[in-house]
């Protein structure tokens, strides 16, 4: 019954439900989910009617808020405020932008995303309810854009389809056996290296020692001895003259 009151209440403000449905972004660079982030799509040519200034929020909740979902609490209330996510705030609103900035049709060949979870320096800052902090845990999560014109909603779109982000590993969850290798495998191939190791420093080492001794055999010449030359002076000895003939 809470459901049509909320739709009848919609239709008699003039809100506008839009049938587009925010969708993870096709773009090619990965990561389009981390543990604590998601990318979408940005929601190019879908509030067509709105007028410039009119701004638009991006709105994060859990499955449980959906149903039930109030746009008369507006971004920065209690209500809506992320660091009160998702305990005390079923939901939370962020990432507010003009209909300027979705521009359509989008430029050919330009990234047209939007990263949720990305700003860490407000996570605990009460004063910026609107922050675009990390997520809390894994999910799901389901989200949707809401125009606003001042405080008044003045269209919405679809709410997504459940989100649901990746989750960390334990290291003790993470298995040993690489490549379809068992541990005694991966064990035994260390063993085998550390032997091959040991035995290649060894013959190095040998074929080092042989080439010393080798070299040590060829060039070491001995150094020549001196040879002391005596002289003797004979007494009394003296050259006779030569004979005459």
């Amino acid at each position: 019954m809470l459901p049509l009151l909320l739709l009848l209440l919609a239709a008699a403000h003039g809100l506008a439900n839009l049938t587009y449905v925010p969708t993870l972004a096709s773009t090619p660079l990965g990561g389009l989910t981390t543990t604590s982030t998601f990318v979408l799509e940005q929601p190019r040519c879908v509030f067509t009617e709105l007028q410039d200034d009119a701004v638009i929020w991006l709105v994060v909740a859990i499955p449980e808020a959906v149903e039930n979902f109030n746009n008369s609490m507006g971004p920065g209330t209690p209500e809506r405020a992320f660091q009160s996510f998702p305990d005390r705030a079923h939901a939370y609103m962020t990432l507010n932008t003009t209909i300027l900035n979705y521009p359509c049709p989008k430029p050919p060949g330009e990234i047209t995303v939007l990263r949720v979870g990305s700003e860490t320096s407000c996570i605990k800052d009460k004063t910026r309810p609107t922050c675009n902090g990390p997520l809390p845990s894994p999910g799901p999560y389901r989200v949707k854009f809401l125009a606003l014109d001042g405080s008044k909603p003045v269209a919405e779109t679809a709410w997504s389809e459940p989100i649901t982000l990746r989750t960390a590993q334990l290291l003790s969850s993470i298995p040993a056996t690489g490549s379809g290798h068992s541990a005694g495998m991966i064990a035994l191939t260390s063993i085998v290296s550390i032997l091959f190791a040991i035995l290649l420093a060894g013959l190095v080492a040998m074929l080092g020692f042989w080439g010393s001794d080798t070299y040590g055999g060829s060039s070491t010449f001995s150094k020549p001895e001196a040879v002391t030359v005596r002289r003797y002076n004979t007494h009394h000895v003296y050259d006779q003259p030569a004979a005459r003939l």
